[in-house]
């Protein structure tokens, strides 16, 4: 989403429910997280951040992603709220080395997996990047069994929103994965993580690093 008008179209877009839930999630699935070093994976606008921020204040969030558009508009939210000093983001295109030295509390990421070319990619980072038992969690769209699906869930949840996000919306449900292949996936990766459903159009895929 390095496209100006999309950022900006995403950013207007109301994400707070699964947003929040996104966090809500992490509270149930680590409810004794007390690790102060996060990093997100494709972070965005840093809307999600931002509310993981508020909700774990003793936390310092690094945010990477690719897109020079969706980085300005987070900045500039983050310094709004208040944040500037809890919240660092940063461009980068994975796969890359910028933390290859760099080991941290936790890893989240919301919405990146289907915008990889090869989904090792993520997995190679997590492994690379977490501290031995530090909690990993991801959340990302999952693949509905046909297009009529997918075309019934742009309708259901984004009926109102502009043009272009309800056909990034369609394409980004069509180019996920299922669950069978998100295992498969953790499987080629080596790592034993618990794959579910958490909404009809989100999977989710956490643990801890071992």
């Amino acid at each position: 989403m390095n496209d100006i008008a999309q950022a900006e179209a995403y950013a207007a877009t109301d994400f707070s429910e699964p947003h929040d839930a996104f966090v809500a999630h992490f509270k149930e699935c680590f409810p004794d997280f007390k690790g102060r070093s996060v990093l997100d994976l494709g972070c965005g606008t840093a809307d999600v951040i931002i509310r993981f921020a508020h909700a774990f204040p003793y936390t310092h969030i690094t945010g990477i992603d690719g897109a020079d558009a969706m980085l300005g508009i987070g900045s500039k939210d983050i310094k709004r709220c208040g944040l500037k000093d809890r919240i660092e983001l940063r461009k980068c295109v994975l796969p890359g080395s910028a933390f290859s030295e760099t080991k941290f509390d936790a890893i989240i990421s919301n919405s990146l997996l289907h915008h990889l070319k090869d989904p090792a990619v993520i997995w190679d980072m997590i492994k690379n990047c977490a501290k031995d038992g530090s909690p990993v969690f991801v959340m990302d769209l999952m693949r509905p069994d046909c297009e009529d699906t997918a075309k019934n869930l742009v309708q259901q949840y984004a009926s109102d929103a502009p043009e272009i996000l309800r056909e990034d919306f369609y394409n980004s449900l069509l180019a996920s994965y299922t669950l069978d292949e998100v295992r498969e996936q953790l499987k080629n990766a080596g790592l034993d993580l618990t794959v579910e459903t958490v909404s009809d159009r989100h999977v989710l895929v956490w643990g801890s690093k071992q």
